[in-house]
């Protein structure tokens, strides 16, 4: 069973030790025993977050390898049908939260499978707040 939708602003968290707070290393050992889940996009967020920090200096190749490894070695599923759903739902939810499609992802991804959204973002978790959802991360 998905404990949780995965915002990328958790997961990267997780690869820069100034970002972690007490709340993402427990989400971090949640998933030993639970599974989370993210839009497709969640990696391609990922992997760009963590290029654009090698790239500025902040993460060093090593790091990089390492996140990524830890990352890969996660019970995170991707869903595969938020794509589909971009130009009807997400961007509702987009306009209507005024928040980018590829926030609305990961709110539309919660709201369908009624879990729990962790996520560090401020807009994200107001909207989430705002629909009733339950969050998780800070």
């Amino acid at each position: 069973m998905t404990a949780f939708v995965l915002d990328a602003s958790i997961a990267l968290a997780w690869c820069f030790a100034d970002e972690a707070t007490p709340a993402t290393d427990a989400l971090l050992d949640r998933l030993a025993d639970e599974d989370a889940i993210a839009p497709a996009l969640w990696r391609l967020e990922v992997a760009n977050a963590l290029t654009v920090a090698e790239r500025g200096g902040r993460l060093s190749a090593a790091g990089l390898t390492r996140s990524v490894d830890l990352l890969q070695r996660l019970a995170v599923a991707i869903d595969a049908e938020g794509s589909d759903r971009a130009f009807r739902e997400l961007l509702d939810l987009a306009r209507s939260h005024r928040l980018t499609v590829y926030d609305a992802a990961y709110l539309d991804l919660a709201l369908r499978l009624g879990v729990p959204l962790a996520s560090k973002d401020a807009k994200l978790r107001k909207a989430a707040a705002g629909l009733g959802l339950a969050l998780l991360g800070v």
